[in-house]
C-alpha cells in the first residue's frame, strides 16, 4: 500500500493537516481497486506523537527515508525558518524521486529546500507575490488550484488542499476511489488544477439555482453531440454569456468543461464495466475509439486499455 508521510512542522496549521489526514490516514479499502489504502505516519521534529494526531503512528523527520510521498501542511508563520533537519529530509527524500506535496503556504517549506527550483508552482493567492519575491527561481502561478508536476505537487489555500489531496488519491487508485471520498465528504469529486498532469474536470457550481441544472442535462447526454449553443439555450443564456458564467463559477469554459466530462465518464466506465472501448467511446460521446485513445492519451498520459488495467474495480 502507498506510504505517505505527513510532516508537521514547527508552525504547520490544523486546517490542512486536517485535510490530509482525514483523505489519506482512515483505512477506505473498500473504495480502492486493490483493496488496501494508505498507510500514513506522522512526521514531527521529535519523533514524538502530535496531540492533533496522537491515534495514528509517528516518527521524526528521519521517516521521510522510508515512505513514497512526503504532504506537507501550510504554515502559519512564514518568517519562521523551517527546521534544518526538515530541509535537508527533504531535498533528499526529492534526489531519490520520492513524490513531495504542499499544502497551501506548504509550499515555502518546499521553496526553502530548493525542491521548487525551476518549477512551476502555486500557494494561497494572498502570499504568491511573497513566494515569488523570496524564491524567484521558482515559477508562481497565483490563479490555479493546484499544479502536479509528477513528483511534486503543490495547491493554492484552504479548500484547494482539499482538491490536491482527491488528486492524488485519483491518480493512485482511480476516479472511484476519489469519488466515492468526495461523496462521503459531500464535496465536488475534482476540480480542474490549471496545471495538472492528470486534468480532473471542474467543480460544480457552489449554488443550485445557478448552472447546475444545465450541467446535470448535458451529463446526462455526454453520448450525444453536444454544442456551446446546446447548453446556452438549455440555460436559457446567450454563448457569451454561458461562456462567462462557467468561467466564473468552474474556472472553465464549456468545451473544456465538456471534454472533461466525456473523459471523467470514460474513466468510470473503464473502472466499473467490462464495456469494449468502442462501446466506452460511443458512451461518452468521443464517437470512435481512436478518438477516445487519442484524447484519453493527452490528458492522462495512458491508454484507456492501461488505464483500466491499473484501476478496473472487480
Amino acid at each position: 500500500m502507498p506510504r505517505i508521510a505527513l510532516v508537521l512542522h514547527g508552525s504547520a496549521m490544523l486546517y490542512e493537516i486536517a485535510i490530509a489526514s482525514e483523505i489519506f490516514g482512515i483505512d477506505r479499502s473498500e473504495l480502492s481497486p486493490t483493496g488496501t489504502w494508505y498507510d500514513l505516519v506522522v512526521c514531527t521534529a521529535d519523533g514524538a506523537p502530535h496531540p492533533w494526531l496522537a491515534h495514528l503512528p509517528t516518527t521524526s523527520y528521519a521517516g521521510i527515508a522510508h515512505v513514497d510521498t512526503v504532504v506537507v501542511p501550510s504554515s502559519d508563520d512564514l518568517d519562521d525558518n523551517p527546521d534544518p533537519e526538515l530541509l535537508d529530509a527533504l531535498r533528499a527524500a526529492h534526489d531519490r524521486g520520492t513524490r513531495i506535496a504542499s499544502l497551501c503556504t506548504g509550499a515555502f517549506v518546499l521553496a526553502a529546500a530548493g525542491v521548487l527550483d525551476g518549477r512551476v508552482a502555486t500557494t494561497h493567492w494572498m502570499y504568491a507575490e511573497d513566494l515569488a519575491r523570496r524564491y524567484p527561481q521558482v515559477d508562481v502561478r497565483p490563479d490555479v488550484l493546484y499544479v502536479d508536476e509528477g513528483d511534486v505537487l503543490t495547491s493554492a489555500g484552504k479548500t484547494a488542499a482539499l482538491d490536491l489531496c482527491l488528486h492524488l488519491v485519483r491518480r493512485d487508485l482511480g476516479a472511484a476511489a476519489a469519488n466515492g471520498i468526495a461523496r462521503r465528504l459531500v464535496v465536488p469529486a475534482h476540480r480542474h488544477g490549471g496545471q495538472a498532469q492528470f486534468i480532473t474536470p471542474p467543480a460544480e457550481p457552489r449554488s443550485p439555482d445557478g448552472l447546475a441544472p444545465t450541467l446535470e442535462w448535458a451529463r446526462a447526454r455526454l453520448d450525444q453531440p453536444l454544442t456551446v449553443r446546446d447548453l446556452a439555450a438549455h440555460a436559457n443564456l446567450s454563448t457569451r454569456q454561458l461562456a462567462r458564467r462557467m468561467r466564473v463559477e468552474l474556472q472553465a469554459g464549456p468545451l473544456d468543461w465538456l471534454h472533461h466530462q466525456r473523459i471523467a465518464r470514460a474513466q468510470e466506465l473503464l473502472e466499473r464495466t467490462d464495456a469494449s472501448i468502442d462501446h466506452v467511446a460511443t458512451s461518452c460521446g468521443m464517437g470512435t475509439a481512436t478518438t477516445l485513445r487519442r484524447h484519453f492519451h493527452r490528458v492522462l498520459g495512458v491508454t484507456p486499455t492501461a488505464y483500466r488495467a491499473t484501476f478496473r474495480l472487480e
